[in-house]
């Protein structure tokens, strides 16, 4: 078993109680929608981006003084995209659009960097850019008999956004999986990785 995210996300949590007592922590609800595609490593079959939403928590960390803090989440997101199976000619008998669904259940940890030096504007608009891993744990997905999912995987995120009169914030983000989220079960090495645009909107309290 591979213990390197488990480790990576042991360092992340004491890093959060090393500089936990100077920073200003808040939390709130969160919603959003995405469109997702997969790549698969072998241009075989077209894959035909899908729309998926979310909802949870976030949570965010900022330290005074510097602008720079960390984002985190609990939240579900539904991912999905169409696979074109009958492009594939050992497919086309059997299959034809597939409409590929996957349940997540996905933890953020992200580096934020909030520009809130505008002599007083900032509380009413201040920008932000954040990025970082995406944890991604699949709890249900989507019929497929032709493919088997990885039951989790990584995404590397990068976005911006906007905090809106203190408490809302608009962000927009990508997502390159790292790490496979379904593969075909007869094809070796024939896997796909997620690739996801996310616009969502989180109120803080």
């Amino acid at each position: 078993m591979n213990r390197t995210p488990l480790r990576f996300i042991i360092f992340l949590l004491a890093l959060l109680g090393a500089f936990g007592a100077s920073a200003q922590f808040r939390w709130g609800p969160t919603v959003g929608v995405n469109f997702n595609s997969f790549k698969f490593k072998q241009k075989i079959l077209t894959v035909d981006q899908g729309f998926g939403e979310s909802a949870g928590i976030n949570g965010e960390m900022m330290f005074p003084g510097i602008g720079f803090g960390i984002d985190l989440g609990l939240r579900y997101e539904q991912l999905g995209a169409s696979l074109n199976m009958g492009d594939f000619p050992m497919w086309e008998d059997s299959y034809g659009k597939e409409r590929i669904y996957i349940h997540n259940i996905q933890i953020p940890f992200h580096l934020k960097f909030k520009y809130t030096r505008f002599q007083g504007f900032e509380d009413y608009l201040a920008p932000f850019v954040f990025g970082g891993p995406t944890f991604d744990i699949q709890v249900a997905y989507g019929k497929c008999d032709a493919m088997k999912f990885s039951g989790g995987d990584l995404g590397l995120t990068a976005g911006v956004g906007a905090e809106i009169l203190k408490n809302w914030q608009l962000s927009a983000s990508y997502t390159w999986g790292m790490t496979y989220a379904l593969k075909a079960k007869v094809l070796t090495d024939y896997s796909a990785k997620n690739r996801t645009w996310d616009i969502r909107v989180t109120y803080f309290f």
